[in-house]
């Protein structure tokens, strides 16, 4: 029978099936093929035992994408969550986990997590930096605000939460999914920085009829090795509508004379915050290719 991998654990698997929950290993022959089998990978599985509720997975059905770091498959959807204060945004991280999602094909989306700590002109502020470019949610898991925004994005798509530790990944699913009850941690007070609290991977049915992977990874991560600091501006949605205006076709918005883009985020009618985040990582790019 059909199933999904909803949860896998030292080389177990808990499939979602018609007969309901079966725990079951991969054939060998999935390790002499290299194929590590992933949570959201639909399969084909064998019920060895319908009492004790365990199995056999027979063949991974053909897969959209799949990641080794965390261990996951079937992606539509990376939201990309951070928080309004404690810890204190990570705007370079936050960047390349969008740019990331898009050299992946998958669809980004922002959720502002924590927003009861600030005040309501603090978090449009945040949301701001990315209007234009794409869709955002302003969250609060403490307070329910946003979760049901959350939701309608989620529906009908598997998502995954990515996003610095301590930008309450775990307290959000919680309150998207109670049942989930997963652990949650406390921001040290001396860092200002939040520890891991998920150790396996897990994927979640959120009210809606969308889809949520927990997983331990996604938060330290490079670029794609085909982004170079040339193809860098295609990563960023907003650069598109005033690019049209540069000079040169080409332009890098950088120094180049008669650049719109960089017009357009002295004018703030792009954000300041994105355009000095595009410089820091074309040269941490341009840097890379000579090494």
């Amino acid at each position: 029978m059909k199933g999904l991998i909803v949860k896998g654990i030292g080389g177990f698997y808990y499939i979602e099936t018609a007969a309901g929950l079966i725990e079951a290993q991969g054939r060998g022959i999935f390790r002499k093929q290299g194929l590590t089998l992933c949570v959201g990978d639909e399969v084909e599985v064998s019920v060895l035992s319908a009492e004790e509720k365990k199995g056999v997975i027979e063949a991974v059905l053909p897969r959209r994408n799949h990641f080794i770091r965390p261990p996951i498959a079937n992606v539509d959807m990376l939201i990309v969550t951070f928080a309004a204060k404690s810890p204190k945004p990570n705007f370079p991280l936050i960047d390349k986990l969008l740019i990331w999602a898009q050299a992946q094909g998958l669809e980004p989306l922002i959720c502002i997590n924590k927003c009861d700590l600030v005040s309501a002109a603090a978090v449009s502020a945040l949301a701001a930096i990315y209007e234009g470019a794409y869709p955002v949610v302003t969250a609060s898991s403490k307070t329910g605000a946003g979760l049901e925004k959350l939701k309608a994005h989620i529906s009908g798509k598997k998502a995954a939460l990515a996003g610095p530790s301590g930008a309450g990944k775990s307290s959000l699913l919680n309150a998207l999914h109670p049942p989930a009850e997963m652990e949650t941690g406390q921001i040290s007070q001396k860092t200002q920085r939040g520890r891991h609290t998920t150790r396996h991977v897990e994927i979640f049915a959120v009210e809606g009829g969308g889809r949520l992977f927990d997983t331990p990874g996604f938060t330290s991560l490079e670029l794609p090795e085909e982004i170079d600091e040339r193809e860098l501006r295609h990563y960023y949605p907003e650069f598109d509508a005033p690019a049209r205006d540069c000079r040169y076709d080409d332009c890098q918005h950088l120094k180049e004379p008669d650049c719109a883009v960089r017009a357009a985020a002295l004018a703030g009618t792009i954000s300041p915050q994105r355009y000095q985040s595009y410089i820091y990582l074309y040269e941490e790019l341009k840097d890379k290719r000579k090494y």
